[in-house]
């Protein structure tokens, strides 16, 4: 189906001070100087090295209905009585016809300071862009990298399901965790609307509710599946291995087996795990077995997931020995508030779970709320432009540029250098020097057996490329991930990964620095 449009992706979802600073340009005549403006960050996310792009598809979305409507024109001019009615007129007459938008594509592995977008165009509408821009990239990146760590953390042999849609920050948070979360690894989704859309594969199960809802075998409107009373076939188990289960439990599970026999999956710890939860599910299995049908499994919500997965896996193996079945295949689901610490804690305890659903730690990325991408003006009228600050990590690179991965022989990425756009592209087997942007002392040749564009030309004045598939960008990640050093992405004391300039661009930004900044006299 067709992606419906986001009425929020607008360019009135912006801050004041971008009109206010439009409305200056405007009324110098600077509205229409050629300007570029570079999106990055400066620091890795949840004190990690790495980050992963995502939010073409919202960007690009932006940029096809960047127009203001009559009435967002009628409410700038209440804001702004001020201004001239032709400022009025200019707004309503601007769209993104005039920029060329370079983006990285989603699931990229991405790191601090380079251009992951980079706009050109008139300055009054390349400023525009500015805050929309940021909100479209900046969570939608935070979440894909948040799902590769997830990933990397659960292993590459486990299904992971989002189910953090209640726990969202609102309708836009949850549809924007649920299709990054996919591109940044997990396997499905219970969010609906997402699933259609985007076509993400959706899972789910039961509630508590559906546990508590019955006390009995009296709440029951049927029992009778293939012919046989399930009820009785799974209670006639219970009794023979003298099991002091909940009756409730077991009737639901029993309804619930007649509803999904091929997908019977129960959540086992309404009332107690061990002792009522999981010899309930494996009664009610043993009676499926019976007719030709064979259980999926169980999820587990609460305690000691590690422990209790183990002692769930013991009883399956036990029972299935007693009575000659196969559950060797039966699926241990773990929720229960997982993040990305117990994930690695698990996998050091041991433990016998095949899938997790995980909601609120992904979903919010309660590790580290935002990202802090920023959007800067690095050229103006043709000419570079540089900010300078107090603090090292604020200072900008300018120039129009362009960035390049370089590998090594072994297909292993080696660094991220940028250039000016005018300087010639880094060939293979032909050394260059890299140097670090902000310690002089850091520099290296680098010898590139392969070298890849990192930007891409997604817009000029109109689409130019297609937005790649959520299972292509997914592809994409897979694929960036075996190309970046383990020790980059580790989660305890990882290594940076160097980021560099050419000796031009380091030369330049050096000279620029010394023509702006005064130098100070002292007497």
């Amino acid at each position: 189906m067709e992606v419906p449009r986001n009425q929020y992706i607008r360019p009135l979802l912006t801050d004041m001070y971008q009109l206010t600073m439009c409305y200056a340009y405007w009324k110098n005549n600077h509205h229409n100087d050629p300007a570029v403006f570079d999106a990055f960050f400066r620091k890795c996310p949840f004190k990690g090295e790495y980050a992963v792009f995502g939010g073409v598809s919202e960007i690009v979305e932006l940029l096809k209905n960047f127009k203001f409507n009559e009435a967002e024109v009628d409410y700038i001019r209440f804001l702004m009585p001020h201004a001239e009615e032709e400022f009025f007129i200019y707004l309503a007459s601007i769209d993104a016809s005039q920029l060329k938008v370079w983006i990285v594509p989603d699931g990229t592995i991405v790191f601090p300071r380079i251009n992951l977008i980079r706009v050109e165009g008139p300055l009054a509408i390349a400023q525009l862009c500015e805050t929309t821009l940021l909100v479209l990239c900046n969570f939608a990146s935070l979440i894909t990298t948040n799902a590769a760590r997830f990933r990397k953390a659960a292993g590459s042999d486990k299904h992971l399901s989002e189910f953090g849609t209640r726990r969202a920050q609102g309708t836009d948070g949850a549809m924007t965790a649920s299709k990054y979360s996919y591109v940044g690894g997990f396997d499905s989704t219970s969010n609906l609307l997402a699933g259609m859309i985007h076509k993400i594969p959706t899972i789910g199960t039961h509630a508590h509710a559906y546990v508590v809802c019955y006390s009995g075998p009296k709440d029951l409107s049927t029992r009778i599946f293939k012919d046989i009373d399930l009820y009785d076939h799974a209670d006639k188990y219970r009794k023979e291995n003298n099991l002091k289960t909940n009756d409730g439990e077991l009737a639901a599970f029993v309804s619930y087996a007649i509803a999904y026999p091929d997908k019977f999956l129960a959540l086992v710890d309404t009332y107690d795990t061990l002792s009522s939860g999981v010899p309930n599910f494996i009664c009610v299995a043993l009676a499926l077995n019976e007719v030709g049908h064979k259980a999926y499994g169980i999820r587990l919500d609460s305690g000691d997931l590690a422990y209790l997965s183990i002692e769930s896996r013991k009883l399956f193996r036990q029972y299935a020995a007693k009575y000659s079945v196969d559950f060797d295949k039966l699926m241990i689901v773990a929720s229960n508030d997982i993040n990305e610490g117990v994930l690695r804690s698990l996998n050091i305890q041991g433990h016998e779970i095949n899938a997790f659903g995980i909601g609120t730690n992904l979903v919010t990325c309660q590790a580290q709320p935002a990202l802090g991408m920023v959007y800067k003006l690095v050229e103006v009228r043709n000419t570079p432009r540089i900010k300078i600050s107090n603090e090292k990590d604020k200072i900008t690179i300018p120039c129009q540029k362009k960035a390049f991965r370089l590998y090594g022989s072994d297909g292993i990425a080696i660094c991220d250098i940028m250039s000016r756009s005018s300087d010639p592209e880094p060939e293979i087997g032909k050394k260059i020097m890299a140097r670090s942007p902000l310690d002089e002392k850091k520099r290296m040749f680098v010898v590139p057996s392969k070298v890849e564009a990192i930007n891409e030309l997604f817009w000029d004045g109109q689409l130019v490329r297609d937005v790649p598939s959520l299972s292509e960008s997914r592809d994409r990640l897979i694929a960036q991930l075996k190309s970046i050093r383990s020790d980059i992405t580790r989660e305890t004391n990882p290594t940076p990964y160097k980021v560099s300039l050419t000796s031009g661009l380091y030369d330049y930004m050096m000279y620029l620095w010394d023509m702006e900044v005064p130098i100070r006299e002292f007497q």
